[in-house]
């Protein structure tokens, strides 16, 4: 099975180049096999018309090509400027020895020349997951290269800083820096790309000038058939409050939150990084234990001090960073699908491996997880089958409660209408849903109320039916509901 097959792809110098498609369809193996990660089979690979053989990450940067992953590959307890300079540490002049002052004032050039307010000597891991984002940004510029591949670098970040990083490239462009850029955003497609190219099973479905294109022809390119709506949603009898929040602290973000949830409806929360919507759902979870309030499930008080006690109590959670918090990646579909059902599969601790291969087999069925076989690591997956397999294993325990956050981040449209009709299932049948999404149209989309966060609180709250992009945002950035609006509507 190759995850490309006679791929076609051209670049110009000073052009931005999209390259779009499904998950799986072939886009970061094309990155990786640029970047020197992996080896092709066949074909030919030409750089300003001279054929070059790329065999390792070290060679392509020597060839001026640098690459921003999808996935983040930073060391947490190293600094920012050490992550940016890894391997690369300017000397002083006896050579031997590291010229810390001078590393710390390039990184923090580059952090500058992004608008990001990040101290160079600050340690990786006490940023939030959009400034790491934004570091890798800045390695990658590090490297001065002549062309740049950028693998979904704008997942994680803000509105405001993807207008940053715009400008970046925009000023690179005009240098004659050329870039490829891998988005499964298509607003933000048309919005910076010259050329876009399609991508559907490994193959080059074709190229076109993104101006002769529009988002539709594009999403029929990348498909090959007929898309199901993209947020689909039933009007349904919302049950009794199966989860509830009073006063909610964590101790460091958290500000005296309160909520409620309902069985069979979809709870999205909405608001601005920062705003602590991943710490409100980590301490739902006892990922973060909490310091002040409680927390009733099924109308009963419970603790929730870690994940095991919130699982014991019929939920589930998918969180924002699937491969550093989701998933065991060096584990096969199967482990990581059946990994929380071995007590139905096991008798005397030996595992039934039978019942564990149909279990997988009944699950990638289900949620169409694009994989050769359940035998296959989970790393080896696209991204937006690598969720599947975390909602199918907690489908797999037939939670009343299911946690997303950020759960269609960097997965193609297709994926996401399928992860929408999922949760619009779940919904149906019952289950409560509460998600946690940047995607301002996909909270609108799927959900039944929708609360909005800013500080550490929440500050707002709309129906279906009250809620709007201005409304949420009226609120997200300045703390009160937009009244006026409202009255309008």
């Amino acid at each position: 099975m190759h995850a490309l097959d006679q791929c076609d792809f051209d670049l110009r110098a000073g052009e931005v180049h999209a390259l779009v498609g499904e998950n799986g369809a072939g886009k970061s193996t094309l990155m990786k096999i640029l970047g020197g990660i992996y080896s092709k089979d066949e074909g030919s690979v030409y750089l300003e018309g001279r054929e070059v053989e790329i065999v390792n990450v070290r060679q392509a940067q020597h060839l001026g090509i640098s690459m921003i992953h999808q996935e983040l590959s930073l060391i947490p307890h190293l600094t920012v400027g050490q992550n940016i300079f890894l391997g690369r540490e300017p000397r002083t002049r006896l050579g031997a020895i590291i010229d810390w002052k001078e590393l710390y004032a390039q990184a923090q050039v580059l952090l500058d020349q992004l608008n990001l307010d990040v101290d160079a000597r600050a340690s990786v891991q006490e940023l939030s997951i959009a400034e790491r984002q934004m570091v890798e940004v800045a390695k990658a510029l590090s490297f001065k290269a002549d062309l740049i591949a950028m693998d979904e670098p704008t997942s994680s970040l803000t509105d405001k800083e993807t207008e940053v990083l715009f400008e970046v490239m925009r000023s690179f462009k005009a240098r004659g820096l050329s870039i490829i850029f891998i988005s499964h955003r298509l607003e933000e497609v048309f919005e910076i790309s010259d050329q876009v190219t399609v991508l559907r099973d490994g193959e080059t479905i074709g190229t076109n000038p993104t101006s002769e294109l529009d988002s539709d022809q594009v999403v029929r390119m990348m498909v090959g058939r007929q898309l199901g709506e993209l947020y689909p949603k039933d009007e349904l009898e919302r049950g009794a409050v199966v989860l509830e929040a009073r006063n909610l602290e964590d101790g460091r973000e958290l500000r005296s939150v309160s909520i409620e949830l309902r069985a069979g409806e979809i709870l999205g929360v909405a608001g601005l990084a920062g705003a602590g919507r991943t710490a409100l759902v980590e301490t739902l979870f006892g990922v973060r234990p909490s310091t002040k309030g409680g927390v009733k499930v099924g109308g009963r008080a419970v603790k929730l001090r870690h994940p095991g006690q919130a699982i014991r109590q019929g939920m589930g959670f998918v969180p924002e960073d699937r491969k550093l918090q989701g998933l065991f990646l060096n584990m096969a579909v199967r482990e990581n699908l059946v990994i929380s059902t071995l007590p139905e599969i096991s008798r005397f601790s030996f595992v039934n491996f039978r019942r564990a291969d149909q279990l997988a087999r009944d699950f990638v069925g289900k949620l169409k997880i694009r994989t050769p076989s359940v035998r296959q690591l989970v790393r080896n997956l696209s991204g937006g089958n690598q969720q599947k397999v975390i909602i199918a294993r907690w489908l797999t325990l037939k939670p009343r409660i299911l946690i997303l956050d950020e759960p269609t981040r960097g997965i193609d449209v297709a994926t996401k209408a399928e992860i929408h009709a999922l949760m619009n299932d779940l919904a149906k049948e019952g289950v409560a849903v509460m998600v946690v999404s940047s995607d301002l149209p996909e909270v609108l989309g799927v959900s039944d109320r929708i609360l909005v966060m800013r500080s550490g609180r929440v500050v707002a709250e709309f129906s279906r039916q009250e809620a709007s992009q201005d409304n949420i945002m009226h609120a997200a950035t300045t703390g009160r509901e937009n009244n006026a609006q409202q009255r309008a509507q």
